[in-house]
């Protein structure tokens, strides 16, 4: 089949990859006149891993491996920590990775052909077809939308966004300042009730800080506004090291208001449907937002000829992980961290991974199902075992 994707960011570099790599022709359109490389950092949890290695993407190298997801309190004591060297040998080698934005898209585009400057005019759903602002057209059997929280296509088919401002922020940056967590496996998170900052490695000596908060359009902490870092710095600036060292020595942050939505049912209609923050955007707050844009485009590789299917299945999950995301849980996790046990916490991540991805999932039937072949084999009947070689060797 022909397939038009519209976007090319995570969702839609990665779906061209699977679809190309299922056997269809796939034309990518993106309006950026060349590969949009801005952003902060993203984690990458085992799905994506698997995900990214089942589409050939050359991910050697890339980012930082994680090993540790460590809770701080404000006043500098370990409260507690999640093992991701369990979770990799429990998802089968799966490791979990910090990644700057701009790496990732950059391997995910290496031998995707993408049309850039293509700004679209109008989109006809029914048919499959998208108009551009020079007047020409493009036609294919199916048309996906992956172009983000403002999706042309999805206006086409449903109107505007339904995404809203859930009424927290985020403030990042990069730092390239050698500090225990630059270099390590290591990431640490620190949240008092109200705020939520972490450091987190992605590779190349870099890593990124970030602090999660409340605030509203207009307040002190909305938008880029002169004196932000000054403000950052008066809030965040006695907490842990290395908070303080990293703020005194910034020059820039970036700004990210959170969004989301209820995920609807279906997402499309006739030969059109959506994926990425097109379909479910939500808040970063658990680090799921491209590992589900790399789970849709998983799932839309598998099911391109059944489009409800996939919004059906993808749904059931993503609906969960938006929800989780939207209560801002991480933020709100002070009082109550280094109330359970390491290991405790360690499983608890893991069961929430595998509810979380579909990929996770079939990936555990799997081998649960080659264990008990392989369990079969072995509690055969000696008689079977010797007449079956007996068979073998007659013929």
């Amino acid at each position: 089949m022909k397939v038009l994707i519209v976007g090319g960011g995570v969702a839609g570099l990665a779906a061209a990859r699977g679809l190309t790599a299922a056997g269809h022709d796939v034309e990518v359109y993106e309006a950026a006149p060349e590969l949009r490389t801005e952003g902060g950092s993203i984690t990458l949890w085992p799905s994506a891993a698997g995900i990214l290695r089942e589409f050939d993407v050359d991910m050697d190298g890339a980012g930082r491996r994680l090993e540790t997801l460590e809770t701080w309190s404000v006043r500098g004591r370990k409260l507690g920590t999640i093992d991701l060297n369990v979770v990799e040998r429990q998802f089968g080698g799966l490791h979990a990775m910090h990644i700057a934005r701009r790496e990732l898209v950059e391997r995910l585009a290496e031998g995707i052909p993408v049309h850039y400057g293509h700004r679209i005019q109008a989109v006809d759903p029914d048919r499959a077809e998208i108009t551009f602002t020079d007047g020409s057209t493009a036609r294919g059997d199916l048309l996906i939308g992956a172009d983000g929280r403002n999706s042309v296509v999805r206006q086409a088919l449903w109107g505007e966004s339904p995404s809203k401002l859930n009424g927290w922020v985020t403030w990042q940056a990069f730092t390239t300042l050698p500090t225990e967590f630059t270099d390590t496996g290591r990431s640490m998170m620190i949240s008092n009730g109200r705020a939520f900052g972490s450091v987190a490695p992605a590779g190349h000596g870099k890593a990124l800080w970030w602090f999660d908060l409340r605030a509203k359009p207009g307040s002190s902490f909305w938008g880029d506004t002169p004196g932000a870092l000054d403000r950052l710095r008066e809030r965040f600036g006695h907490w842990p090291e290395p908070f303080p060292t990293v703020l005194d020595h910034a020059h820039s942050a970036l700004f990210h208001p959170h969004y989301g939505h209820r995920v609807p049912a279906t997402w499309g209609r006739g030969p059109t449907t959506l994926m990425g923050d097109a379909a479910h955007t939500m808040s970063p707050a658990m680090a799921m937002g491209s590992g589900q844009a790399l789970e849709d485009a998983w799932a839309l590789s598998r099911s391109a000829d059944d489009l409800r299917g996939y919004e059906r299945a993808r749904t059931k999950i993503v609906r969960r992980v938006a929800r989780m995301a939207g209560r801002e849980l991480p933020s709100r996790q002070g009082p109550l961290a280094g109330l359970m046990p390491d290991a405790f916490s360690t499983r608890s991540f893991i069961s929430w991974l595998r509810s979380a991805s579909g990929y996770l999932q079939e990936e555990a039937w799997l081998r649960e199902e080659a264990s008990l072949q392989e369990e079969a084999r072995l509690q055969r009947p000696l008689g079977v075992e010797l007449e079956a070689a007996s068979q073998r060797a007659s013929a």
